[in-house]
């Protein structure tokens, strides 16, 4: 099955090509990067960009995710996606933006263009994200989108032997139909 593609004003999203896989590798290995998400490792091994990549459509042909490129004109940001799990009808949407990106709004306007079709395209009932809590920029994004403070799970996940806490944000279809 085809995989979709989403536009919103200033972005494309899109499926990845292995085309992409050196913009990914340069953008993934800034430790700021893997710093702030939970399954990017630095430093960034040669070949996983492209390893990562061709994973894609499996995941989406079997329902386990769907995952985008974010693109402003011409240049790779970024990935956003939804994790599935549709016997909850519920995903957790994650995103990074490489660092020369950050500050503009483009984590914010393709995580709602991904929730709209989680919600519409995929009649999920939830989706939710978590975030490191020294993550403040993670979590202004999911205030943003209307996402409500669900929890904060004291040191969930060790990082660089590192313990951390996350907090955990969640939307339910109906709170995202009643914003219009």
């Amino acid at each position: 099955m085809k995989r979709p593609t989403l536009t919103t004003q200033r972005l494309m999203l899109r499926p990845f090509e292995l085309e992409d896989a050196p913009v990914v590798h340069r953008l993934a290995s800034d430790r700021q990067i893997a710093l702030n998400t939970g399954t990017i490792p630095h430093p960034y091994p040669e070949g996983e960009a492209e390893r990562w990549i061709s994973k894609h459509q499996e995941g989406f042909d079997a329902g386990r995710e769907v995952t985008f490129a974010i693109l402003t004109g011409a240049d790779l940001v970024g990935a956003v996606g939804l994790s599935l799990n549709r016997d909850d009808d519920n995903a957790e949407i994650g995103y990074w933006v490489g660092v020369p990106y950050w500050n503009h709004g483009y984590a914010s306007e393709a995580s709602e263009a991904v929730i709209r079709y989680g919600f519409e395209e995929l009649a999920l009932n939830k989706i939710y994200a978590r975030f490191f809590s020294r993550n403040a920029a993670s979590g202004r994004v999911m205030q943003k989108l209307g996402m409500a403070f669900e929890g904060r799970f004291r040191q969930q996940h060790k990082k660089w032997g590192e313990y951390l806490d996350t907090e955990q944000y969640g939307l339910l279809r109906e709170e995202w139909t009643r914003r219009g």
